[in-house]
């Protein structure tokens, strides 16, 4: 079994269970909140000398849903989905910027929220951690051959923002998020129809920073 089977099944083990205790754990009366959310997710850049390997900011969506563990503590899973460019600026093998690949960007999380509530203003912080799924298609080979080196890559994720509640079962959610996976670039990129030998190697770690707004809805 492969590593991109290996995690999947791994935090698909986990999400099912989550999901089991969220059914289990209403019938007791816990709050479940769900959250749908669209915003917008801030570009990053991985250098290697003066040369980079660039993600192109770009709209995101997700959902969060959320069981209450004690009062105004969340246990959650999220799922989002980013669609943009991988970009590329390399001295020898493209010195303008140019695009290399469309690239997919899918972070499947699990942590937890603090909320702070003040009536029904309810500002929180929150952290999570699981995997971001890395998906390039369409490459520009006109520039140079292009190949992944993995695809899934450990993601950590921290968020901040405010509930505002219509009502005790809907509200609106505002926050901004900082998204942090573990070497995203981690790719080979080499041997193209240029006719370039060899390659580069780009390793490296970054934040990803965004922000977004969506309802809340809460299940007692």
């Amino acid at each position: 079994m492969n590593k991109f089977n290996c995690y999947t099944k791994k935090i698909g083990m986990v999400i099912a269970v989550f999901v089991a205790s969220l059914i289990t754990q209403h019938s007791f009366g816990q709050t479940i909140e769900v959250t749908p959310s669209y915003g917008f997710q801030f570009g990053s850049k991985a250098n290697y000398g003066s040369n980079y390997l660039k993600i192109d900011g770009s709209d995101q969506y997700g959902i969060t849903i959320g069981l209450e563990t004690y009062d105004d503590i969340m246990a959650e899973v999220s799922y989002f989905h980013q669609g943009t460019e991988l970009r590329i600026r390399d001295i020898i093998l493209s010195p303008s910027e140019s695009r290399l690949a469309d690239l997919s960007a899918d972070w499947i999380l699990i942590g937890g929220t603090k909320y702070f509530p003040y009536g029904n203003i309810r500002p929180f912080v929150g952290g999570a951690l699981g995997l971001v799924i890395l998906s390039p298609k369409n490459e520009n080979t006109s520039i140079i051959g292009f190949s992944p080196d993995g695809n899934t890559k450990f993601a950590f994720a921290f968020k901040g923002g405010v509930n505002i509640m219509f009502s005790d079962r809907v509200g609106l959610n505002l926050q901004g998020n900082l998204m942090f996976p573990a070497n995203w670039g981690g790719v080979y990129i080499g041997g193209g129809s240029g006719g370039f030998g060899g390659g580069v190697g780009v390793s490296s770690s970054t934040l990803i920073g965004g922000f977004s707004g969506g309802l809340v809805f809460k299940i007692k």
